[in-house]
């Protein structure tokens, strides 16, 4: 099988940082051999990890000695996006490994095309069990079957190549077709004050201005008069 190629070296007793500001990334190897600090190119580093992923073999050439790993772990920069770390983990290609591997979803579902429905993908990635030289990049599945909405695909529909056994169960889901939302409609909100020329609620003092909205007033003051 093809291994992406990355040069490294040892880690020169600079401290993190200043590698960083020479372009370096610090990284550490373990595994089947034992731990060491190494030190790699940014943009090499950069370019080995866009094609490999967590899920590729690369060949890491440490001053001549050719190791075969994967990407195990690795820290971004949180403002610049740049890599600033990364964790190789050396793999014993006679013994079989245990991974993350990234499912490809391959197609349009006709669910999303002709009713509008929305794709959701319940599970990107599986977890697979191989020698190291039967390691997928990624498992495809279509989703060509996908034709209404709530229906399914399951691990057990992926493309799995001889030697890889995937590790969840048949049944696991791994993407479905959910109805489009509907926007509410907002009722309008009642009007404060009554419509022209209604009367006003039993008990409820008239407005004012409005028509006898004086009159008790006045006829407070006959009564007044004639006491």
């Amino acid at each position: 099988m093809e291994m992406i190629p990355l040069k490294a070296s040892a880690r020169e007793k600079a401290k993190a940082n200043a590698l960083r500001r020479q372009k370096k990334v610090p990284a550490v190897v373990y595994g089947s051999v034992e731990s060491m600090t190494i030190q790699c190119e940014e943009m090499a580093l950069h370019k080995a990890f866009q094609k490999a992923g967590e899920s590729t073999l690369v060949e890491l050439d440490l001053d001549g000695k050719k190791i075969p790993v994967l990407f195990k772990d690795i820290s971004f920069d949180p403002i610049s996006g740049r890599e600033i770390h990364a964790d190789f983990y050396a793999v014993d290609m006679k013994k079989e490994i245990q991974t993350l591997v990234p499912v490809h979803f391959d197609g349009e579902a006709p669910a999303v095309k002709e009713l509008g429905g929305v794709f959701v993908a319940v599970h990107a990635e599986v977890t697979v069990r191989c020698l190291p030289s039967d390691l997928p990049h990624e498992l495809t599945v279509s989703v060509a079957n996908l034709a209404a909405f709530h229906d399914t695909v399951s691990v057990k529909d992926l493309q799995v190549p001889k030697g890889v056994t995937v590790m969840e169960t048949p049944e696991t889901v791994l993407a479905t077709i959910q109805e489009p939302r509907k926007e509410e409609e907002i009722a309008p909100a009642p009007s404060a004050t009554p419509a022209e020329g209604a009367a006003p609620a039993e008990g409820a003092a008239p407005a004012e201005g409005a028509p006898g909205a004086a009159a008790p007033a006045a006829d407070a003051k006959k009564e007044e008069k004639k006491k």
